[in-house]
Order: structure tokens, then C-alpha cells, then sequence
């Protein structure tokens, strides 16, 4: 019966998917929704952006075996990103009316930091989209109990999300997301009430055990390893996560720059409380049959949610909470696979064929889709790292190589792109020499960090670290790379980017360039 439900379920959002599709008459339709949403749409789509496999399973799980130190990434990390990028980002972004995040990079450096800065945004989901599709897959194996492989679902789900985000791109994932939020946020809260009925003493039962435990102890020791460990996990989510394309999509999806603005900000604070959900039914299972679910959470701790689920909630409470998973990590995935797609389409394979027609241009983006897609599930099937570390390891590349020339660019009058790129090589060469010579192996840390000694090394910061003193030195020192006139800064220039000079044919042509300010 459960099965049965679950297809049902997803036969039904294929269609709500498909059937948005049929709005989607261009790029921008495809790649930002036409520009159109209301407010309730994009608070919907910004809380979808992070609530997926790794706010259900992966932050719960890590949440029971170390508490609130561990998750420090996510939530705490992550509702900050979206915080600052309504607050800093949004209207300034919106209001330049461009298509994706590398068109900044572009127009307020060159051609070299666009192509960069997009290498390393599209890098950077190939973790995040894995752990959605392994989630999926987890699920399918739970739901056939055994029935069908991880491998197997694995497929199955990367195959429904591919057919309704190709072709109805933002149009599909803005009106999924609203309705798989509603499916979400109803599911896991019936599901939290009926954990706790099953505790002695209720809720109050749970959170005083897990304040014993030592489980809400938010900060480390006081030791300053721990804690440049601490805050590396916390600076990686919250800024290495702000210059990605779906981010910026779900602003720029918007009606308005308020609704981008207001948008943003209730979506992250949704998504900030509602993470505590899945947090405490895990942990509310370890109470409910301490035996065997203090077994499961040495061996796979992911599994925990899925099995309380399946052995002690009745078949009401099961449908909703397979139905919110599923809604959770659809939602997640679909728009984690549309943005790299546009990325790199608009900001790499566009500059050797700029004379490409909007249509044509269109497919290509489709056809990037189902590659990466393609990509991204070899790379969950061969991975064996778990859900919260794929999507963790995901912003390294993006703190390193593309948050400085983004902040720089928008708040430093003086940044240039021979600082640009002297941020960007530098940040990246630091960052993997660093993670190649001292990081990884068998002494990862709690936040995976490599221990070297008692010394926690975190790469990325001292990717970070570098990436700043190249663009002040790159930007100070005498210009050897020329920087385009036009675009000396887009509060003077927005007028003169190349979107105001399109020929008619340009996919961006519908819709004039507005006034930044």
C-alpha cells in the first residue's frame, strides 16, 4: 500500500512538472521563470533550496551523534547564506537583469573570470546533487523494503527529476517547490506529533534528554583548534554558498527586487526552524528503542529516520512522511540540476556561438541538463561519502574561487580583473595545495577537517585567505590585464553590458537591461 501511495505521489508531481512546461517559451522563461513569482512562490522556492536530503537525513543523523556542534554548517550556516544574500545580494543583483551569476562576473571583470567562476559554481554541485539523487535512493530501498537496490533508485529517481526539470525548468521547479513546502512542512510535523505521543513524558522528554546529553551544547571547547574548525565548517556553508546559480535564480525569479529581498529573508528563516524537525524525531528514536537504533547510528545513522517510519508509525503517518522526503529532496535536486545546467550553457558553450538563436539555445540548455545529470549520478553510485559531507564539500571551490570577486566586485569600486583573477588562481592553488598535502585520510575530523597532530586544518579558509590578499594586490598593483571600459563597474555601466547591445536573436533580448542602483 505504501509503494503504491509513493508512485501515485510522484506519477502526480511529474505531471504538475510537466504541465508547467507548457508556460516555458524561451530562456528566460526556462532559466528564471519570466521574472513573475510572488512573494509566497519565492519564500517557497528560497526554503527549497536548502531543504532536501541533507536538512532529512543527513543533518539529523549528524545531529544524534554529535549534536548542535556538528550541524553548525547546516542550519546555522546555511539559513545565514540565504539571510545574506536577500539582505547584501538581492536587490542589487536582481536589477541588473542578467540571467546568471557568471553574466556579473562578465560584466564587471572579463570573459577569463566568467568562464572561471562558472567552472567552479558548476563544480561545485556535482557533490550537492549526488547527495539528493542518494537520498533518493535510499528511500526507494527503504520504501520496496530491500526490494529494490540503492542503485537502482538511485536511477529511477535521477530519471523523474530529469523529465519534468528539462523541460519545464524554473516555471517546474517554482510551482513544485510551493507544493512540495505545503507536503513538507504538514508531513514531518504529523510525524514529529506522533514521535513524541510515543516517548514517556512527550517533547519535553526528548529535549531535557538530549540537553543531558550534552546534544545542545552549540559551541566547542575552548580550545582554538576547535575552534578554527568550528567556524571553517560554519564560513564554508554560509559564504562559500551565496555565489551559486540557484541562489541567484530563485532572487532573480522573482516579481520584484522587495519580493527578492523578502522573499529570501522568510525563506531562510523557515528553513532555520523547520531543520529542527527531522532533528528531533532522530532523536526521538533513540528513545523510542535505544537497542537498536543505537546500533543503527554506529553503522548508518541515516537510516535511523526512514526506520522509526516504517517499524513504529502507522501507515498514515508513513505515507506523509515518504510523501515530505520526497517532496524535500525533489524539490532540492530539480533546481540543483537546473542551475549548473544554465550556468554553464549562458557562460561557457554561448561564447563560441553567440550567433546561436534563442530556441536552439534553449535545447542546449536541455541537452546540458540530461549531461550533467548523467555526470552527477556516476558520481553518487561511486561515492561512498555520506549525504552531509557530499553537499559540505560542495562550497570549498566556490568560498575559494568565486566569493571574493563577487563581494569585491559589488562593494569595492577599485577591484579589477587583474585582481579577479589573481583572487580566483590564487584561492584555487591554495585551497588544493593545501587539501592535497595536509588534508583528507584517515584523520578527518568531526567537521572533515584533516588532523594533523592536534592541529585542525581547514583548506579552504586558507583558500579564502588567499583568494582576498590576490584581489587587493592584483587590484592595487600596476594593470597588466586589460580591463573592459564599459564594464568598469556596474553601477556606472549597466546601460552599456552586452545585454543592452543584443541583436534581437540574443535570448535575453525580450527584456531591457534596467538601471542598477
Amino acid at each position: 500500500m505504501l509503494l503504491w501511495f509513493v508512485a501515485l505521489y510522484l506519477m502526480v508531481s511529474v505531471g504538475i512538472g510537466l504541465l508547467a512546461a507548457t508556460r516555458v517559451h524561451n530562456v528566460k522563461d526556462f532559466a528564471v521563470a519570466g521574472r513573475s513569482l510572488p512573494l509566497p512562490v519565492v519564500t517557497a522556492t528560497v526554503f527549497a533550496t536548502w531543504f532536501g536530503a541533507e536538512a532529512v537525513f543527513g543533518v539529523s543523523a549528524t545531529f544524534v551523534k554529535e549534536g548542535l556542534t556538528g550541524v553548525v554548517a547546516d542550519p546555522f550556516g546555511s539559513s545565514l547564506c540565504l539571510i545574506l544574500a536577500g539582505i547584501l545580494f538581492s536587490r542589487y543583483l536582481y536589477r541588473l537583469n542578467i540571467l546568471t551569476l557568471g553574466d556579473f562576473y562578465r560584466i564587471r571583470y572579463n570573459r577569463a573570470a566568467e568562464v572561471l567562476t562558472t567552472l567552479c559554481i558548476v563544480t561545485s554541485y556535482l557533490g550537492w546533487v549526488a547527495a539528493q539523487i542518494k537520498a533518493l535512493g535510499l528511500i526507494f530501498f527503504v520504501v520496496t523494503d530491500g526490494a529494490l537496490s540503492q542503485t537502482a533508485g538511485m536511477v529511477i529517481g535521477a530519471a523523474i527529476v530529469v523529465t519534468y526539470t528539462t523541460f519545464g525548468g524554473m516555471f517546474s521547479v517554482a510551482i513544485l517547490d510551493f507544493v512540495q513546502m505545503a507536503v513538507s512542512l504538514g508531513g514531518l510535523l504529523f510525524i514529529a506529533w506522533v514521535a513524541s505521543g510515543k516517548v514517556d513524558g512527550g517533547t519535553a522528554t526528548v529535549v531535557s534528554h538530549a540537553a543531558a546529553a550534552g546534544k545542545l551544547d552549540f559551541f566547542p571547547e575552548a580550545d582554538p583548534l576547535k575552534w578554527v574548525a568550528f567556524l571553517g565548517a560554519w564560513v564554508t556553508m554560509m559564504l562559500g554558498s551565496i555565489p551559486q546559480q540557484d541562489v541567484f535564480q530563485r532572487v532573480t525569479s522573482a516579481k520584484s527586487a522587495r519580493i527578492a529581498l523578502w522573499g529570501s529573508v522568510l525563506g531562510a528563516s523557515i528553513y532555520f526552524c523547520f531543520t529542527f524537525v527531522p532533528m528531533f524525531i532522530a532523536y526521538s528514536a533513540t528513545l523510542i528503542d535505544p537497542a537498536r537504533f543505537g546500533g543503527m547510528i554506529e553503522q548508518d545513522s541515516q537510516l535511523v529516520l526512514p526506520t522509526l517510519v516504517l517499524q513504529h508509525m502507522p501507515l498514515a503517518a508513513q505515507v506523509l512522511f515518504f510523501g515530505a522526503v520526497l517532496s524535500a529532496i525533489m524539490s532540492c535536486s530539480s533546481a540543483t540540476l537546473l542551475a549548473p545546467s544554465v550556468s554553464f550553457a549562458e557562460n561557457v558553450v554561448r561564447g563560441f556561438w553567440p550567433e546561436m538563436s534563442g530556441r536552439r539555445f534553449l535545447w542546449v540548455m536541455r541537452a546540458n541538463l540530461v549531461g550533467f545529470a548523467c555526470l552527477v549520478l556516476a558520481f553518487a553510485l561511486n561515492s561512498s561519502a555520506s549525504i552531509l559531507q557530499m553537499v559540505e564539500s560542495a562550497y570549498k571551490v566556490t568560498l575559494a574561487g568565486a566569493f571574493v570577486p563577487l563581494i569585491a566586485g559589488i562593494f569595492w569600486k577599485r577591484a579589477t580583473s587583474q585582481g579577479a583573477l589573481a583572487a580566483i588562481f590564487g584561492g584555487l592553488l591554495a585551497w588544493l595545495l593545501v587539501e592535497a598535502l595536509v588534508a583528507g585520510g584517515e584523520g578527518a575530523g568531526v567537521y572533515g577537517y584533516a588532523l594533523i597532530g592536534d592541529d585542525a586544518i581547514p583548506p579552504q579558509l586558507v583558500g579564502l585567505a588567499v583568494s582576498a590578499l590576490g584581489m587587493l594586490a592584483g587590484s592595487l598593483l600596476p594593470q597588466w590585464i586589460a580591463h573592459p571600459a564599459p564594464a568598469r563597474h556596474p553601477h556606472h555601466a549597466a546601460a552599456q553590458t552586452h545585454h543592452a547591445a543584443a541583436p534581437a536573436h540574443h535570448p535575453h533580448a525580450d527584456q531591457p537591461p534596467r538601471q542598477p542602483g
